[in-house]
């Protein structure tokens, strides 16, 4: 019987007060979803970086007839230059390995690299990338002294280390993923604010039931207990849509992304069900807190 009566008080409460419960799911599950995307987002660069990261190397391009720098004027790097050059470089201790690429070589990875991309295949021929040397560090943090050794050597055109270039798409993507958060974090505080409001008016349209229950003597709890469930039964709702947007997210952007990077690793429906189901215990939480912090105003005895 008080089951049936707690479930009936539910039921009239989310009846009387719709348009704000409905309002409550909406917020609550765009901010769980932008909450749930932010963190997909963080588990993707996360898995790129403990991949990328330890294959990253340093390219040194030598000169060619093609390059801009003065110094090569216009020259491609002698044979005698290269074989000094990778000398130079075994001896470091911060090397694992070094490459040579010819133009061949170079070209036939790039058009692998960018077999999705007609236009970049379609602007680039053989030869327009130059000889390389491939430098594969034992630490690809410590990059400082192989770039030291290689600046302003003969037949070297340029320098790019690779890791550096990850730092920058990596904090692009970092951006996006805290742009996400931070709209969560309004969104969710807007949340907050409905679900005060939307147990205010509760509250207030069943006054008169609750002081008969203080009067028979129902604890706190039991008179407390209809307005938290709506609270979460609301956020979980909400949860629920937004675990549809998440599949929407993992689909339409992660993988997109995934696949426009090129990169290696790929979050598995696994993670994304992790994600999905931390957001939807946050919503409920949330909802169920802000009512329960919301009626210790208004049912005090």
């Amino acid at each position: 019987m008080r089951l049936y009566f707690v479930f009936q008080e539910i039921w009239i409460g989310l009846r009387r007060n719709l348009t704000m419960t409905i309002s409550l799911v909406i917020t609550v599950a765009i901010a769980m979803a932008l909450f749930g995307t932010g963190m997909l987002i963080k588990k993707q660069v996360d898995s790129s970086k403990t991949y990328w990261y330890d294959k990253v190397n340093v390219s040194i391009y030598l000169c060619a007839k093609s390059s801009s720098n003065p110094d090569c004027a216009k020259k491609d790097a002698t044979k005698e230059q290269r074989e000094t050059l990778v000398a130079t470089l075994d001896e470091l201790p911060q090397v694992a390995e070094v490459q040579y690429e010819d133009k061949a070589t170079a070209f036939k990875r790039f058009q692998d690299l960018f077999a999705k991309t007609p236009g970049m295949l379609a602007a680039t021929k053989e030869g327009d990338i130059p000889d390389s040397l491939r430098v594969r560090l034992t630490d690809p943090s410590d990059y400082d002294a192989v770039i030291s050794a290689a600046d302003n050597a003969p037949g070297v055109d340029q320098i790019v280390n690779e890791r550096e270039l990850l730092e920058k798409l990596f904090r692009i993507l970092g951006g996006l993923q805290w742009a996400a958060l931070f709209v969560a974090l309004i969104q969710v505080f807007a949340a907050v604010l409905l679900v005060g409001n939307t147990v205010r008016l509760s509250a207030f349209s069943r006054r008169r039931e609750t002081n008969i229950m203080r009067l028979v003597g129902a604890s706190n709890m039991y008179i407390q207990l209809p307005f938290i469930l709506e609270g979460a039964i609301a956020g979980l709702v909400g949860g629920c849509i937004a675990a549809i947007m998440l599949v929407g997210s993992k689909v339409l952007l992660i993988d997109r992304l995934q696949e426009s990077l090129q990169f290696a690793t790929q979050l598995t429906w696994t993670q994304v069900a992790g994600v999905i189901i931390f957001s939807m215990a946050v919503g409920v939480l949330l909802c169920a807190g802000a009512s329960f912090l919301t009626l210790r105003r208004y049912l005090k005895i």
